[in-house]
């Protein structure tokens, strides 16, 4: 083998590790140190988004980036399960157009969001930054209030908020891993 092979086939084992690796300490982060992202960041994190997969190719998303304290702190007490957005460095809205979805179905925009949104989260990890995925959709309530609040147009499904920013180191990877929930060949 040469050494350029040599080389690749080392890089390619590198990467396949360093990726299960981010995966598996992927967390739910929701306490932050206040400090901002930086834009940079924030660019190769909604890099990340748009690589996830879509049904047809269609790419249904729009993606709203947050980074103002007093719009962080509006939404942090507005939202019963996104406190820690007083404390992110910065929010993803992360929203479904179901009119641009594969066959215009409000489904598939959501199914594609959701691939996109795991991307974020992975990205996060990745950058050494925390995020949590907090859920807005399907209730009406908490869809209502982040429409109103950010000036969400009616057609546009506002799926989940995503809180991002500098861990405090509190929050810990869990290993979710049961052989139970796998079955082989037939259920």
């Amino acid at each position: 083998m040469s050494r350029y092979m040599y080389s690749f086939v080392m890089m390619e084992a590198k990467l396949k590790k360093d990726a299960m690796t981010v995966i598996l300490q992927r967390k739910s982060v929701r306490n932050f140190t206040g400090k901002p992202v930086s834009r940079a960041d924030v660019l190769e994190i909604l890099r990340a988004a748009m690589a996830a997969p879509a049904a047809v190719h269609m790419m249904p998303w729009k993606f709203l980036v947050i980074t103002e304290k007093a719009e962080l702190e509006r939404l942090s007490a507005g939202l019963p399960y996104a406190k820690m957005l007083s404390k992110a460095g910065t929010c993803i809205l992360v929203c479904a157009l179901p009119g641009e979805a594969a066959f215009g179905s409000g489904e598939f925009a959501i199914l594609d969001c959701s691939c996109a949104s795991e991307n974020i989260l992975l990205a996060a990890e990745a950058l050494g930054l925390g995020a949590v995925w907090t859920a807005v959709y399907p209730n009406k309530n908490l869809m209502g209030f982040v429409r109103k609040e950010l000036g969400i147009p009616e057609e546009v499904i506002p799926l989940n908020l995503i809180p991002i920013g500098h861990p405090t180191g509190e929050d810990k990877a869990q290993d979710k891993f049961d052989e139970k929930n796998i079955h082989w060949e037939k259920w």
